[in-house]
């Protein structure tokens, strides 16, 4: 184990220590990426919700690229961001479990955007650490919002009006985080969701408890859309709008039943759209597999340079239209160990080549157990359900076979696992040979890691106070 960690560290050491090269490209655009909080990419118009209104998504869809195949790397917020930020998978940078910390030395976007002239920032929620690794210019915000705080501020957009008009020589980043839809669904206009009325995906069962739950998530969606209308007015007030790439990104699952903390379907794809004027063709839709690793490669090649270093791979040849394919299969881990009410270990990972979901559960012999079967009334009132469906899904939630394998094509709610059919044996094959190859690639030994996991759990959280992850930033 003190070999395999000493090989794993000194190789993200290298990785660290390697620089990017750099490409003189004129003006340079701005890159505003926005991204949601604990959203099932499902739940937007554009992405064919019959209830849910997100008009502002929606025109930026209409406006630019909307991607089909794009997943995150961990359904857990603190793996999943920092993913996100350095471009590496959750094991390799170190921050595998939720409210985690990287590896000393392990760069983000801001290391590799500043070197080509930009600033850059965020505004909103943080759920990083050290804040050495994450070093934004903070804006403002929270983490968490809780209902404690007045509207408007864990996400205060009017200062992000500041910072786009600051300095016109140099490009900007900006990075805003939403603390919306996340649990507690106490922001926006709930009357405008009437419960009896909402459609109810064939995942979940329908209960009236749901059918609340759906109506006070739908309207912190619809809230959150207020936002990302905000951000993109801000932008178009500074003058800047034709030369800023947006990216808008879902997050992870929500914290319904097969959802956030699972590697289905529902856990981890993600929604994405790109606006980029005069590159991206607008209303156009995109079905090449990306994964969060690859925001990073890709912004830096946008800004000018090139990124070779991390697990993901650049995918702006996509949005200038030179290209139709990305990855090939892109992967995703999650672990309960060090979560709230999570099983003392239930170690997951997942492969998907983007029509099949290969789900590999480290420690079956267990329960699955977390927020949902502790506490969730939506969970709990299905159990007041008498029929084989709401049994089937009570059960599975909590019980998983060691290998899962679900046609996404045709069942992308994940409510029929093939792992044990002789005629898709092929798929679940080559998908587990390419998730034993890439373990081994990240330093994932599976139980172990598993085991050490709350090692990677800073004492002090550096979010855990509004400010503080700011001001431990600056030093």
């Amino acid at each position: 184990m003190i070999k395999q960690f000493c090989r794993c560290f000194l190789y993200v050491a290298f990785l660290c220590c390697t620089t990017i090269s750099h490409a003189a490209v004129p003006q340079s655009p701005n890159l505003l990426l926005f991204m949601a909080d604990d959203m099932t990419y499902t739940d937007l118009g554009c992405y064919g919700h019959p209830d849910v209104k997100t008009p502002h998504i929606d025109r930026l869809a209409r406006q630019g690229l909307r991607f089909t195949h794009c997943y995150n790397a961990a359904p857990t917020c603190s793996p999943l961001r920092q993913s996100l930020f350095t471009g590496m998978y959750p094991v390799r940078n170190g921050a595998h479990p939720n409210h985690s910390r990287v590896y000393e030395g392990v760069k983000s976007l801001p290391h590799y955007l500043r070197p080509l002239g930009y600033r850059v920032a965020i505004v909103g929620k943080r759920h990083e650490a050290p804040a050495s690794a994450f070093p934004f210019e903070m804006l403002g915000g929270s983490h968490g919002d809780g209902g404690r705080t007045p509207a408007g501020a864990d996400l205060p957009l009017e200062r992000t009006r500041e910072f786009m008009d600051r300095d016109t020589q140099h490009p900007w980043c900006l990075v805003v985080t939403s603390n919306q839809p996340h649990t507690p669904w106490n922001r926006g206009d709930s009357s405008q969701y009437d419960p009896d009325k909402l459609f109810v995906p064939p995942y979940l069962v329908d209960t009236p408890v749901l059918r609340e739950a759906l109506s006070k998530y739908y309207a912190e969606i619809t809230y959150m859309d207020g936002q990302v209308g905000t951000i993109l007015e801000h932008l178009r007030d500074s003058g800047q709008e034709r030369n800023t790439v947006v990216l808008w990104l879902s997050e992870q699952g929500s914290q319904l039943p097969f959802g956030k903390w699972t590697c289905y379907d529902t856990g981890i794809h993600a929604a994405a759209i790109v606006r980029w004027p005069e590159q991206v063709n607008p209303g156009t839709e995109s079905g090449a597999l990306l994964s969060y690793v690859d925001v990073v490669p890709t912004f830096v090649e946008i800004a000018g340079g090139q990124l070779n270093v991390v697990d993901g791979k650049s995918f702006a040849p996509l949005l200038r239209g030179e290209s139709s394919v990305h990855n090939d299969v892109v992967f995703s881990v999650n672990t309960t160990r060090g979560i709230y009410h999570g099983s003392e270990a239930f170690g997951i990972r997942s492969a998907t080549d983007g029509r099949w979901l290969y789900i590999r559960n480290l420690h079956s012999e267990n329960e699955f157990q977390n927020m949902v079967t502790h506490r969730d009334t939506v969970y709990a009132s299905w159990r007041t359900v008498d029929s084989d469906f709401a049994r089937q899904r009570l059960n599975s939630y909590v019980r998983r076979a060691p290998e899962e394998l679900y046609n996404l094509a045709d069942d992308p709610w994940c409510l029929s696992n093939h792992a044990s059919a002789p005629t898709h044996r092929d798929h679940l094959t080559r998908l587990s040979a390419q998730m034993d190859v890439w373990m081994k690639q990240q330093g994932d030994s599976g139980d172990a890691t598993e085991r050490g996991a709350e090692s990677r759990q800073p004492r002090q959280k550096p979010w855990s106070k509004n400010g503080e992850y700011a001001r431990q930033a600056e030093k």
